[in-house]
């Protein structure tokens, strides 16, 4: 902990790169993400403050739209689109994802029950052909399509899109190598950037 505290301490001493943000925030891209500490949307993008908006969850979990309930991503997604404009939507799963893997394993989590919870509301069990295999990978990619299909459901998006306002964009990061494959529609998969 000691090293993010003596960072913090200097971080502030550079107002000047910072003043700007005080106007306020127009980023383009709303980045949905999981929560897992391996994957740093700002260190694979290259972003700056206030050029990514951000959203992250257990899984990289879009739940699906309902207007019965209050729900933090619904109300995320619906900010980032209607109040702030963002043109690029991606969703980016990534490799070794605890939440994905306990799906297709089928991992008993009666010990986390909201987990347990969250993945059984939120999320169909990927399909994969090696359910041993530490990456995840085929299931982490077909996740993420899942995903980008929950978020055409969503009013807003599902308007933008049909006035080509937004763009949605599936990303598998691989925690291992660093490298970021983009979801290809025309051959149906996921090819480095």
């Amino acid at each position: 902990m000691q090293p993010l505290i003596d960072n913090a301490r200097t971080f502030g001493q550079r107002p000047e790169e910072f003043a700007r943000l005080a106007d306020g925030q127009s980023p383009q891209v709303l980045f949905i993400t999981c929560s897992d500490s391996r994957v740093v949307p700002a260190l694979i993008t290259g972003a700056r403050p206030g050029e990514l908006f951000e959203l992250r969850t257990a899984g990289n979990i879009v739940p699906a739209h309902s207007t019965g309930r209050p729900c933090g991503e619904t109300a995320t997604i619906e900010y980032a689109v209607e109040v702030l404009g963002v043109q690029d939507i991606v969703v980016c799963g990534h490799s070794h994802c605890g939440a994905v893997g306990a799906l297709v394993r089928g991992d008993d989590l009666a010990a986390v029950p909201a987990v347990r919870d969250w993945l059984a509301h939120a999320a169909e069990s990927p399909a994969t052909q090696d359910p041993s295999d530490p990456t995840v990978a085929a299931a982490v990619q077909q996740h993420v399509l899942t995903q980008l299909l929950r978020l055409r459901a969503y009013p807003c998006v599902q308007r933008r899109l049909a006035d080509g306002r937004v763009r949605l964009h599936g990303w598998y990061y691989e925690v291992h190598t660093g490298c970021v494959r983009q979801h290809r529609p025309e051959t149906d998969t996921f090819e480095a950037l």
